[in-house]
């Protein structure tokens, strides 16, 4: 690779710039790591420096690896994309449509249209939503008492929908019951799963649900961004005793890990020698699954979590199983049908295909689609496509 130099310059200036207080980046080939950088602090006023090895919350960029998980059990026929999801986790067939609330505040439902699939649930088609970009579900929480998902009560779970599955696509909770399916097709809980159908294969050892005290001796702390623009460092961590183990948003992970998972996806399903999932389930995850239906932005109805998410304004994006995939080329260089996404404390992935190069670039930050976080990734990957040609 010819010019590292130009990656380190952008990620050091956003750290000088006090724009982020730290950021982990790595970039890979389908054949070798050929960007490894860390700037910045684990926690600002401390002394621990960013490394390459710091755990993060990667939220939800957890929900690619709940899809291959998915994907592994529907290779063996555990699971099948388009039968009734509700079969295998019966608490689905409760799910029904909101229409609306009743003059008293009472919450108007109705049953849907029509089963929810596994598809549904990994394509966010299914109906689910999620609180941060839906006044309807903050109101129907208030109205039922139910918490907010990042509590990883069960009760999170008993949102309505928001429409019938397969009717529009709406960021959701979808992935949470794809990790319900997921456990109740092998018999395992889905960090079981994971340790021993994807991460002990791939040599992923410091990804998990549960911090151990050496992840948390390296733990980077979540930062929330002031009205001034500065930053101070948040309490939030998810529950480290849930009472699910949330398939859409719960893994602490590191960029070393992450990438190795992205490098499998470079290679087909196979990394150093190992297969984890079949090459063409590989090339069907990669595909759109949700035909005519775009992606939309996601309109932020809690500041404090999200601001307004968009990542190609103006460009038709559609979703694989389980990526956002943008349908032309981009101003950075990624090429057209890559895969890509985050996670809520801005972290932030894509994997390309076609160049074969995938990249991880970790902050914390609060809240979602930070607009300095999400300057530096695209300066950050602009750089790294730079240095590719």
């Amino acid at each position: 690779m010819a010019n590292t130099q130009a990656i380190d310059q952008v990620l050091r200036r956003a750290v000088n710039a006090q724009e982020v207080p730290g950021v982990v980046a790595m970039v890979a080939t389908d054949r070798e790591v050929i960007y490894e950088g860390a700037f910045g602090k684990c926690e600002l006023g401390k002394d621990a420096a960013m490394t390459p090895d710091t755990v993060v919350w990667i939220a939800s960029m957890t929900k690619a690896i709940t899809a291959a998980a998915a994907m592994q059990l529907v290779e063996r026929g555990a699971l099948k994309l388009d039968s009734p999801a509700a079969e295998v986790v019966p608490a689905l067939a409760k799910a029904q449509v909101l229409e609306g609330f009743d003059t008293s505040g009472k919450p108007q439902l109705r049953l849907p249209k029509r089963a929810m699939t596994l598809r549904h649930l990994l394509t966010h088609t299914s109906g689910f939503g999620y609180e941060m970009w839906s006044a309807d579900i903050v109101k129907y929480q208030a109205v039922m008492g139910i918490p907010s998902i990042t509590t990883c009560e069960e009760a999170t779970l008993t949102i309505p929908l928001l429409f019938d599955p397969g009717e529009r696509w709406e960021y959701g909770i979808g992935i949470d019951w794809v990790g319900k399916l997921v456990e109740a097709a092998s018999g395992q809980k889905l960090g079981d799963y994971f340790q021993q159908h994807l991460f002990t294969p791939l040599g992923i050892n410091n990804t998990s649900f549960k911090l151990s005290s050496s992840q948390r001796a390296r733990l980077a702390r979540v930062h929330a961004r002031q009205e001034d623009d500065s930053l101070v460092v948040s309490p939030f961590e998810i529950p480290q005793e849930p009472q699910f183990q949330m398939g859409g948003g719960g893994l602490y992970s590191t960029a070393q890990d992450y990438i190795r998972f992205t490098r499998m996806m470079l290679n087909r399903g196979t990394f150093n020698g190992t297969q984890v999932l079949k090459p063409e389930t590989v090339h069907t995850m990669s595909q759109n699954h949700m035909g005519d239906i775009d992606c939309v932005e996601m309109k932020t109805v809690m500041p404090a979590r999200s601001n307004d998410a968009n990542f190609f304004p103006g460009m038709k994006q559609k979703w694989g199983l389980s990526f956002l995939i943008n349908t032309l080329p981009t101003p950075q260089g990624r090429s057209a049908g890559s895969l890509a996404w985050a996670g809520l404390a801005n972290t932030y992935y894509w994997i390309d295909l076609t160049e074969r190069v995938a990249g991880v670039l970790l902050t914390q930050i609060l809240p979602f689609f930070d607009h300095q976080a999400i300057k530096l990734f695209r300066a950050y990957e602009t750089a790294v496509y730079a240095s590719l040609h």
